[in-house]
């Protein structure tokens, strides 16, 4: 079975730790790592895990080494990793849930020929509906990306791209959510316009999202083939979309994007102080 060391037991990594306990993944086999006295005590009586401040006491023995904490802290924790002694018995390969902070600079900051594997996650992995997307590093082999895959889905689903395409990754699934809140607000807030209560406003927004997802999901139609669907000719949802394409939201999302995608870039580049989906 394989063995986790989950470094960071924050939202994140918490989300991950529960995924990876109910799916019967990690089972046993888990190790946190977290500095924080009262969130150390919380994590240890919630899941019944070993919990550790010490980064060096969580390698030995482990098969996969994840930071889950912030990218301004991934330096100082890459450091620890590097000082420990790594297990040579064992296929150790490290996993990087941090944003923005590209595969080269975790291979630069451990042994030579460490493998790493970067991943762009998202906060619905909070509910076990996280989409996880790996780009592998250049010593991760098959096998490594096909384990690392494995475990992820315990919080959702997973896809690999190349390095070259998490800024635009970024851009998309990891700063994701947060449109569709934008579209959930602006959608209550135009229903209490119109009269609705917001209690009653966001259970119709929210259910219809969901539903919505669920369909687009399961039909097996594009969402333009299901918006056409529902949009009768000189109908009410005919009248919305207009007003919706007048307002130009197509072209909000794409500048949207590609605003999000630079900035990850500008981010990553930045002398190593990492980026965030936030």
């Amino acid at each position: 079975m394989t063995r986790v060391a989950v470094i960071g037991g924050g939202r994140i990594g918490e989300a991950l730790i529960a995924g990876l306990l109910e799916s019967g993944r990690a089972a046993k086999d888990l190790v946190v790592v977290e500095t924080h006295a009262d969130r150390a005590e919380l994590i240890g009586d919630r899941f019944g895990v070993r919990v550790t401040d010490s980064i060096a006491d969580a390698i030995v023995g482990a098969d996969v080494l994840v930071i889950a904490v912030k990218p301004g802290d991934v330096d100082t924790v890459l450091t620890q990793v590097g000082k420990a002694e790594l297990d040579a018995d064992r296929d150790q390969i490290l996993v990087s849930l941090a944003a923005g902070v590209p595969t080269a600079r975790l291979e630069n900051k451990l042994p030579a020929g460490f493998p790493v594997v970067r991943v762009m996650p998202n906060t619905p992995m909070l509910v076990g509906q996280g989409m996880s997307v790996l780009a592998p590093g250049r010593y991760a082999r098959p096998e490594q990306l096909t384990q690392v895959t494995e475990l992820l889905a315990a919080v959702g689903k997973v896809a690999t791209v190349t390095e070259a395409q998490m800024d635009a990754v970024t851009a998309v699934s990891g700063s994701g959510p947060a449109y569709f809140f934008l579209v959930v607000e602006a959608m209550v807030d135009a229903g209490v316009g119109l009269g609705l209560t917001r209690d009653v406003a966001t259970e119709l927004v929210v259910q219809t999202m969901l539903g919505s997802a669920a369909l687009l999901e399961s039909s097996g139609q594009t969402a333009a083939e299901l918006r056409a669907a529902v949009t009768s000719p000189a109908g009410t949802t005919a009248a919305a979309v207009r007003e919706l394409e007048r307002g130009g939201v197509r072209s909000a999302f794409l500048e949207a994007l590609h605003a999000a995608k630079q900035r990850s870039a500008e981010q990553g580049a930045n002398d190593g102080a990492g980026g965030s989906a936030s």
